[in-house]
């Protein structure tokens, strides 16, 4: 008989972090950044609360899964890759698949400057800035409102430049190309186990189905031959949901061999170069689920999800890639957000 779940990050991270005995500091207030008794606060991620993957050509590789991790050693295994500034990198696979971090102080929201940056893998083409390899991670981020540590609490989007509609300067390029370029809320994604590891190249690989009426298999390539679908799930089926960008993955040639993944003008992980303003993000960007202004103080957890489903050739999946956190303001890293938004 096959299993099914729905993935409930929520629960799976709480019963992760219960089940392993953890904890995590938490703010007596919610008004500014908490520095940690007896040291200064770390400008980097310090938990991770979960780990879950969609699937993807990377996954059981970054981080490398080996016979009998649990859940609980998967999230240890990626923070030892992305925590405390080890510029390791962890895969969140295709469209949906997440991470939950935390830190050791309360990122504070300064007025009219980006907060904190999300360190990915984004690089531009030779001689180019306007594409390259951009897999945008959608961000979202909580405050410790109820003050126990833990990722329970409202969670608000930052609205990047595609939150609304067709906002890119890419996007009749891409829909020309025959590229879904729609912004979709509540999207919903199903993957389903193979039956059988083929252990070749393979374009209907692992099937899906989305709330949308799509369809679809993850491809496997030649040069990642393992298993995609993370091992240390247990179900059948994994269901993730959340915002969906447009596909970005435009095809120079027209034959299938040179994909260009274009930017997203800002507010997105692994989206531009670390070394870029532009991956900075401003907490002010943040909003509610009717698409308000949150109006944080600051920020206690993120999460970051891949926001793109979207297949591009020998190049595979589009799938974000995280590694690391870091609070600019600990770093004395100034970014006028307004410059970010022109």
């Amino acid at each position: 008989m096959k299993h099914f779940a729905r993935i409930d990050w929520m629960s799976a991270a709480l019963a992760t972090l219960l089940a392993a005995g953890g904890s995590v500091a938490c703010s007596e207030s919610n008004d500014g950044p908490d520095t940690p008794p007896g040291g200064n606060a770390s400008p980097y991620v310090t938990q991770v609360f979960d780990y879950r993957p969609a699937v993807g050509q990377f996954i059981n590789e970054l981080p490398e899964y080996k016979e009998g991790d649990t859940q609980e050693t998967m999230n240890r295994k990626a923070l030892e890759a992305i925590g405390n500034n080890n510029l390791g990198m962890v895969s969140l696979g295709g469209f949906g698949g997440y991470i939950v971090v935390g830190f050791d102080h309360t990122i504070e929201n300064k007025a009219g400057l980006c907060d904190f940056r999300v360190q990915g893998n984004a690089f531009y083409a030779n001689g180019q800035s306007g594409y390259g390899s951009s897999e945008p991670g959608v961000i979202e981020v909580s405050i410790d409102a109820n003050g126990n540590g833990l990722p329970d609490d409202e969670w608000y989007e930052i609205a990047g430049s595609s939150y609304n509609e067709g906002s890119e300067s890419w996007i009749e390029q891409a829909r020309e190309a025959g590229n879904d370029v729609r912004t979709i809320r509540n999207y919903e994604i199903t993957y389903h186990r193979p039956a059988a590891e083929p252990g070749t190249p393979t374009e209907e690989y692992i099937r899906w189905e989305d709330n949308q009426g799509g369809s679809g298999f993850r491809s496997m390539n030649p040069t990642h031959l393992q298993s995609y679908y993370p091992k240390w799930v247990k179900e059948d089926q994994i269901t993730f949901s959340g915002t969906r960008l447009p596909q970005n993955g435009i095809d120079l040639s027209g034959v299938g061999n040179n994909f260009a993944l274009y930017k997203f003008a800002y507010g997105y992980a692994d989206n531009e170069p670390n070394t870029s303003d532009r991956s900075a993000i401003d907490i002010d960007w943040a909003v509610d689920a009717d698409g308000q202004p949150a109006n944080l103080s600051g920020v206690d957890f993120i999460r970051i999800h891949t926001g793109v489903n979207q297949e591009n050739g020998w190049l595979g999946e589009c799938s974000t890639e995280i590694m690391g956190v870091v609070d600019l303001h600990l770093i004395d890293v100034q970014i006028e957000s307004n410059t970010i938004k022109q």
